[in-house]
């Protein structure tokens, strides 16, 4: 079997699910989105990048609030779903621009605000992505990152980060608070607020947006089945698979 790159993983598991992501009930709403909206509403104006748009649904949010905004993703399938969307529901139109996260076709200081929201645990670099978000935000500009945190405990990290590549191969890995606080850092950001929220994952829902192979939800079902106390507790694992995640969403502005 001929071995791919990371990039190419990401198209496969996600351009075929396009639609399911716009659709999406864990993607499409939230107190982080309107975060992101209320943040927007106070930037009259702005520009705004949603960096690996993925659904679209900051992209959505971002536009809602009335910024122009472009929405960059690795895949085109994403990216014509959230046009189709945008203009579904009325909004201004919305720039879509196809490439990876590390690597931005944009000027310095194109941004009054750069977004991320579930994206970043599939990036293959995060502090290179986060200094091409700070080197495309301006001066006085903010980054939002909003993204599945993994706890600080190893052991439930190491659970976590099992179950998250068992069921899907592009995962990279969920980072915790701490290592995000130093990535933003090591970017050039001042990181500020957190707001933390813990998502219920529906077990047949979340495999099936990654139509995850049986027997890796068997292997799923089975590390489940055999976790720590501490681990089930948690998660709070149902008797079904299903369980809650881990989220946050870090403010951060240039230093």
């Amino acid at each position: 079997m001929s071995a791919r790159d990371h990039a190419s993983h990401v198209v496969d598991q996600f351009g075929a699910q396009a639609a399911a992501y716009v659709a999406s009930a864990v993607h499409a709403g939230g107190a982080d989105l309107d975060r992101i909206g209320s943040l927007l509403r106070g930037m009259p104006g702005a520009r705004a990048l949603d960096l690996g748009c993925g659904g679209g649904h900051v992209a959505f949010a971002a536009a809602a609030a009335g910024a122009a905004v472009t929405a960059y993703d690795l895949s085109d399938a994403m990216l014509a779903a959230v046009t189709a969307e945008a203009h579904r529901r009325g909004l201004a139109p919305i720039e879509t621009r196809q490439g990876s996260a590390e690597s931005l076709p944009f000027p310095d200081a194109a941004f009054d605000a750069v977004l991320t929201r579930f994206s970043a645990h599939h990036w293959r670099d995060v502090p290179a992505a986060l200094a091409e978000a700070r080197r495309v935000v301006k001066p006085e500009g903010l980054l939002v990152a909003c993204d599945i945190i993994s706890p600080e405990d190893p052991l439930l990290d190491t659970h976590l980060q099992a179950m998250e590549l068992l069921r899907d191969p592009s995962h990279v890995r969920d980072y915790r608070v701490s290592e995000w606080r130093a990535m933003l850092e090591a970017a050039g950001f001042a990181p500020g607020a957190v707001m933390a929220s813990r998502p219920r994952m529906d077990f047949a829902s979340w495999i099936a947006r990654m139509r995850t192979p049986a027997a890796h939800v068997a292997a799923i079902r089975a590390l489940q089945a055999s976790a720590p106390a501490e681990v089930a507790a948690h998660f709070r694992i149902e008797p079904d698979g299903s369980f809650l995640l881990d989220s946050a969403l870090i403010e951060a502005r240039p230093r």
